[in-house]
């Protein structure tokens, strides 16, 4: 070293120093995976039992000693509902939280806001909303590559109610929807598949997500005489049309609703209005009515037990998307370890999955790895849900 000056000679050794200390830096000791739901606000419902359910799944695995010794940190960001809020927590947790995945949002309309970023860098987003535009670019027809969703689409509902339909001999029917991003998906989907089932669509009616009386709706509705109608919203909408419907003593008109109508607090909040009314439901709605050969009854069986002895509140559909998004990320880690190209390579290859809604089976061609065979047509009877025969 004697050529060298002593600036150099230090800039050496220095380098020499942090490659040591980079070589000899300890592994990462946990895994960061984000999450967006509505906890508060309207949309509440939703938003709750995932992130419960979430926060519970995570702690299960940490308390068993993590992943390979390395402990999995949850970062929660509640959008409120909000598309700014989740598209502003969405840009922290890729850019700043730098998280290897993300789980939610909650609603289509957000999930679909916030497309763009996951693309842009490169992070797997797993949603537990319903829309099949989550998965599907509607530009190429193919998926987004960044973006997967553990709810069934809402194509499949429709799927299952006119196949219901056809059974029961229901060709005339109404449709109602809320005018919101899950109501005018599901109307499309109506829309665009009662032709091949033969079905007419005599009346579509529209509300606000704040509308608090469908009245002048149902009474148009009741004036055409249809065979059945089907509803497509969630929340408190969903109840109060039904309440309606039965005061004005259409119960000759069999009602539908859609897969968001998944959770008993429904039922209660409808107070006997809700009886003999049909919808698609995934096994995690029903798991004690399941046959014990069902192949999803070991796991919604050990979800419910666990879910109702923390909350000492009823299970609903929608905290087992987030069970299932999470289960997904955790074997996935479990696998590959934290590098995220491998994490979404390694969902996106992903058969067999059983989980709360379904049996994935993900392929490059789809990113949600379900059909409508993953739904169970229930009705409401003597006040909580009975598998149709």
């Amino acid at each position: 070293m004697k050529n060298l000056s002593g600036k150099k000679v230090a800039m050496v050794l220095l380098g020499g120093l942090l490659f040591l200390l980079l070589a000899f830096q300890p592994a990462v000791a946990e895994y960061k995976v984000g999450a967006i739901f509505s906890v508060t606000g309207p949309a509440s419902f939703l938003g709750d039992p995932e992130k419960k359910t979430a926060e519970m799944v995570v702690a299960q695995v940490n308390a068993a000693g993590g992943i390979d010794g390395k402990q999995i940190k949850l970062i929660v960001y509640d959008d409120e509902g909000d598309a700014t809020k989740a598209n502003l927590f969405a840009r922290r947790l890729v850019t700043q939280d730098r998280v290897l995945a993300v789980i939610g949002p909650s609603q289509s309309g957000l999930t679909l806001a916030i497309i763009p970023l996951f693309e842009q860098y490169k992070t797997p987003l797993i949603s537990c909303a319903a829309s099949h535009k989550i998965v599907t670019d509607e530009k190429t027809g193919k998926p987004y590559h960044w973006v997967f969703k553990t709810p069934q689409s809402d194509s499949m509902a429709v799927e299952a109610i006119f196949d219901q339909m056809q059974k029961m001999e229901i060709t005339r029917i109404a449709i109602m929807s809320v005018t919101s991003g899950y109501g005018a998906s599901g109307r499309d989907e109506l829309l665009r598949i009662a032709p091949a089932y033969g079905i007419e669509i005599v009346a579509d009616e529209k509300y606000d997500p704040r509308d608090t009386d469908m009245t002048a709706q149902l009474t148009k509705i009741r004036a055409l005489a249809p065979q059945a109608i089907v509803n497509w919203s969630i929340g408190p909408t969903q109840v109060i049309v039904l309440r309606n419907w039965r005061e004005l003593g259409m119960e000759k008109i069999t009602f539908f609703q859609s897969h968001g109508f998944g959770s008993r607090q429904n039922i209660q909040l409808a107070a006997g209005a809700a009886e003999g009314v049909y919808c698609p439901l995934g096994a995690g709605n029903i798991a004690e009515v399941l046959p014990d050969d069902h192949p999803q009854k070991a796991v919604t069986m050990t979800y419910l037990k666990e879910y109702t002895a923390k909350f000492n509140e009823p299970v609903s559909a929608f905290g087992g998307y987030a069970w299932d998004a999470m289960h997904l990320v955790i074997d996935a880690l479990r696998d590959v370890g934290g590098d995220k190209a491998k994490i979404r390579d390694h969902i996106e290859n992903r058969k067999n999955f059983v989980g709360q809604q379904g049996v994935y089976n993900f392929s490059p061609e789809d990113h949600n790895g379900l059909t409508k065979e993953a739904f169970q047509m229930v009705v409401v009877k003597d006040g909580d849900w009975a598998l149709v025969q």
